[in-house]
């Protein structure tokens, strides 16, 4: 990992953080270069995390694209396609590492910003915090698998309007919607995030990554096939070390440490 805007802490944080200062908080893509090549090695075993942080780096989360970059590119599409592929692999290695994903959604999340945002298992953003789809704005279609995931979170005739209409929704719709998941005072946005992660990094890695895989598979699943993944789940993490852990920790009356049997 070359930057210190990406690294992974003594806790066991992965922080991804894709946008900063310049440019207005856009899409920085050497970020999504170099966070795409570490959630790459967190699947193959050479990097260590527990949890993972979304964040920006500067007054907002992430603006969306740097459509000065759009307009100045010599071949538009081309350029385009290139940022939606790298884009689009990052997040494919993000749910391919399994690890629970905090947003810190302080300030704006507009296009990408959005998509993102929506990828994250919590999201906690502030009084201030405002979420905007974009793209008709510049007469362009979402990426970052925002009509894929807003249609699960919000219904699909919801997120048609809300994207086709190039709503802006403020923290309190936001959280109605089931996009946030928490409000905390602004400044206690990027703390309150990183305490969260550092929750779940501390917590059962078997227990994290089922909540996160039946829970992703369930919308594909009948009824049925689901009530037996789920029998099968729990009766397999019954007998990991966790499990085992979780349960004595629990009839011993004393906080279970899943970092110490793993």
């Amino acid at each position: 990992m070359a930057s210190d805007l990406i690294h992974v802490d003594d806790n066991g944080v992965l922080t991804l953080t894709l946008s900063t200062a310049a440019a207005g908080t856009s899409l920085d893509h050497g970020l999504v270069l170099e966070a795409r090549d570490t959630l790459r090695a967190v699947v193959r075993g050479a990097i260590d995390a527990d949890a993972v942080l979304l964040r920006g780096d500067g007054k907002n989360f992430c603006a969306g694209g740097n459509v000065a970059k759009f307009g100045s590119a010599d071949d538009r599409s081309d350029y385009l396609r290139g940022l939606a592929d790298d884009l689009h692999s990052a997040i494919g290695f993000l749910y391919e590492t399994q690890l629970p994903v905090v947003a810190a959604v302080k300030g704006w999340a507009a296009g990408a910003g959005m998509s993102l945002v929506l990828h994250a298992d919590v999201a906690i953003g502030g009084p201030a915090t405002k979420m905007r789809p974009a793209y008709p704005g510049i007469g362009l279609s979402p990426d970052g698998g925002m009509s894929w995931q807003l249609p699960r979170v919000v219904g699909a005739a919801r997120a048609r309007y809300i994207i086709m209409t190039d709503q802006i929704l403020d923290a309190d719709q936001a959280l109605s919607m089931g996009i946030l998941s928490e409000i905390v005072d602004d400044d206690a946005v990027e703390q309150s995030a990183y305490d969260l992660a550092a929750q779940l990094a501390a917590g059962p890695r078997g227990s994290h990554r089922a909540i996160r895989t039946l829970v992703h598979e369930s919308a594909t699943r009948s009824l049925t096939d689901h009530l037996a993944a789920e029998a099968a789940t729990i009766a397999g993490l019954s007998v990991t070390a966790e499990g085992v852990e979780g349960v004595d920790a629990f009839l011993a009356k004393r906080k279970a440490d899943y970092r110490g049997v793993r």
